[in-house]
């Protein structure tokens, strides 16, 4: 009698023992804090690299490498903000905008700012203010000076990097409608501060700069209608390339420019059948290329091309993963070489723009890996770290991604990312099916993600489909998704689920949908249509009903601008008088009883996208029949979480949540 007894308190002594020998999973903060080391950039030269760093509650500073000595110093540093986005102006010089990563959207009370430095941090100049106010003068002769307004702002491109002279944007806006009117184009010295405007051929909303750093391109905006004009570099005479509408069924004959090689050969993205492609642009003909320059068999093309040398060396890109695609001999042999040193990773290399050292920047990570950034020597094959974006993370504790392929209910593939939890369990799995925004954007590629890899720590199955809508996957799928809203793309989502069942991956009594913004969407609408499917929901950031993305509120209007509503709106969503029974039929708002399962909410108080009365009016109108609502408001946030310390309290929320409707028992 005694020995059943016996044999039960060494087994549960038995279990006890493994559970506190069970090692810890890593921290929220871990996953959720800002990255410490945010990015890095070459001298044009190759001899140094400027890098921003920081830490846990410290400010981002801005430092500079010599690379031959690895000795460096740091150039600039704030008390009251961080160092934002950064380029070499030439190899003595830099220039940079500020950022402040300790309050949200709602505390936001200036610009960026435009300041200037040498790389041995002296000869510092502001040359835009911060919303109207000098943040930083150095001396009493600065503060005479007249600045450039807070709205002036750093290219994308990177410019000549041979001269004191930079090119800047400076977008002006409608003072009753805010709209974006156009966007100036300033050459600006950096060392006096002094600036020219360009003039354009028409009203401007977008420039494109050469090889040589020169304006080349001007992209113009009226009404439906996109239109390119082309510098001439025999008489710097404007002309018009092309002009297409910009919402329609088909934009085969339609192009956008792209970049520029060293030879003037305009590179443009054009579609000739499903997918788009990287095409010479014929100026006699007035029309692409017949035959690409770069393409993909299963998805458009989405990248940049790489310039160094006076050559084009390569192009960046990805498919269902990021790569680089080299033409250049040497490249190719160095890139072989560093994958070979950092196998089962994707390894990015950038090279300077007139390299006189042997030195390669490699940004490297993997599924399992966040970014890391080293420097590859060609001369000697060492590598040599420079920085880690998030140096708690360890990838023995993350689970592994995988991409894969489903079918629609009517054929149309789905692509999708799964991320298991560590261990290699992937049978009858908790799930959590993550549904990205946008919509009309691709969702992430292969890589360590902060929100899919805490969840797979947790125990949790993560699959994000890339539902039709979605971009980057060719004309078909992107066009099968327009006004889909609630209809063929939530099935999308619920033939993606009903898939990892039938793999025998998910445990179809313990599955939860969660997203943001539009993900927030597909989250309330996946509970009213597959109740049977999804036990419980997270959304954030959610749009509750499509027509009050049309209609705004007088409390706080949205930054959904007139142009999109007018002209974007009714073609990819839906009309809101033509298909207002639609928009009945697929509002959560309106179906909000239909909702019984736990559902957690979150929006920001200060969120223009998705403005907090989507929110609020949900919550009202759910919780009148569903007592299982929690509710959580960040006041200062915008559409999403910027401060650390709501990314650590929310996705500690949404662990408890998850644990106590799908959680292991």
């Amino acid at each position: 009698m005694k020995r059943p007894c016996l044999l039960l308190c060494l087994t549960l002594g038995a279990a006890s023992l493994a559970h506190a020998a069970k090692p810890a999973l890593p921290p929220i903060a871990a996953f959720f804090e800002n990255a410490t080391f945010s990015g890095a950039a070459f001298s044009p030269n190759g001899k140094f690299l400027a890098v921003r760093t920081g830490a846990p509650g410290k400010r981002d500073g801005l430092a500079v490498i010599e690379l031959a000595t690895s000795g460096g110093n740091g150039v600039a540093r704030f008390d009251d903000a961080d160092i934002g986005r950064f380029h070499w102006v030439n190899d003595e010089r830099l220039m940079f905008d500020t950022t402040d990563k300790q309050i949200g959207v709602g505390s936001a009370s200036f610009g960026p700012g435009l300041f200037a430095v040498n790389r041995d941090g002296t000869g510092i100049q502001q040359l835009a203010n911060r919303r109207g106010e000098h943040f930083m003068v150095r001396d009493e002769s600065a503060a005479s000076k007249k600045m450039l307004p807070w709205h002036t702002f750093m290219l994308s491109q990177r410019g000549a990097q041979d001269s004191e002279h930079v090119y800047v944007r400076s977008p002006e806006y409608d003072d009753d409608t805010g709209e974006l009117k156009l966007v100036k184009l300033l050459r600006l010295n950096t060392l006096t501060g002094k600036s020219r405007v360009i003039t354009p051929p028409a009203v401007p909303q977008d420039w494109l700069l050469d090889q040589k750093g020169e304006p080349r391109i001007v992209t113009s905006v009226t009404g439906d209608s996109e239109s390119f004009y082309y510098r001439e570099p025999e008489n710097e005479q404007w002309r018009k390339l092309a002009t297409f509408a910009i919402y329609k069924t088909s934009r085969e004959a339609s192009f956008t420019p792209l970049a520029f090689g060293p030879d003037g050969t305009l590179y443009v993205e054009a579609r000739r059948g499903d997918k788009d492609a990287v095409y010479a642009f014929d100026f006699a003909k007035g029309a692409p290329a017949e035959k690409p320059l770069l393409a993909a068999a299963d998805y458009d093309f989405d990248g940049e091309l790489i310039v160094a040398g006076g050559k084009l060396l390569g192009s960046r890109m990805c498919t269902d993963a990021c790569m680089t695609v080299w033409f250049d001999a040497r490249m190719k042999a160095v890139q072989q070489k560093v994958d070979a040193l950092l196998p089962g990773s994707i390894n990015l290399l950038d090279v300077p723009a007139r390299s006189e050292t042997p030195y390669v920047l490699v940004e490297t990570y993997s599924d399992v890996l966040p970014r890391v950034f080293l420097i590859y020597n060609t001369d000697t094959g060492k590598l040599n770290k420079v920085g880690d974006s998030h140096p708690a993370i360890q990838p023995a504790q993350m689970g592994h991604q995988e991409g894969v392929r489903l079918a629609a209910r009517d054929g149309l593939p789905i692509p999708a990312l799964l991320t298991l939890p560590p261990g290699g369990a992937r049978k009858n799995l908790p799930m959590v099916v993550l549904v990205h925004g946008g919509p009309y954007l691709r969702g992430h590629s292969w890589g360590w993600n902060s929100d899919s890899q805490f969840l797979a720590t947790r125990g949790y199955a993560v699959l994000e489909p890339e539902f039709r809508g979605s971009t980057g996957l060719g004309w078909k799928h992107f066009h099968s998704g327009w006004k889909q809203w609630g209809k063929a793309m939530q099935d999308d989502i619920a033939d993606a689920t009903k898939w990892a069942i039938a793999q025998g991956i998910a445990d179809p009594r313990r599955i939860c949908i969660a997203g943001a913004s539009y993900g927030g969407y597909a989250t309330l609408m996946g509970l009213v249509n597959d109740p049977d499917l999804f036990r419980c929901g997270v959304e954030w950031a959610g749009v509750t009903d499509i027509d009050l993305m049309f209609t705004g509120h007088w409390t706080f209007e949205s930054d959904l601008s007139d142009h999109w509503k007018t002209y974007g709106m009714p073609v990819l969503v839906g009309d809101p008088v033509k298909d207002a029974a639609q928009f009945k039929a697929t509002s959560p708002l309106a179906q909000a009883a239909r909702i019984t399962q736990p559902l957690l909410m979150a929006y920001g108080g200060s969120d223009r996208r998705v403005p907090l009365y989507h929110g609020r009016k949900f919550f009202d109108a759910v919780t009148a029949s569903n007592a299982k609502v929690e509710w959580i408001m960040y006041p200062e946030e915008g559409h999403g979480w910027a401060l650390p310390r709501n990314r650590i309290d929310f996705w500690g929320r949404v662990e408890k949540f998850l644990d106590r409707n799908i959680g292991p028992p």
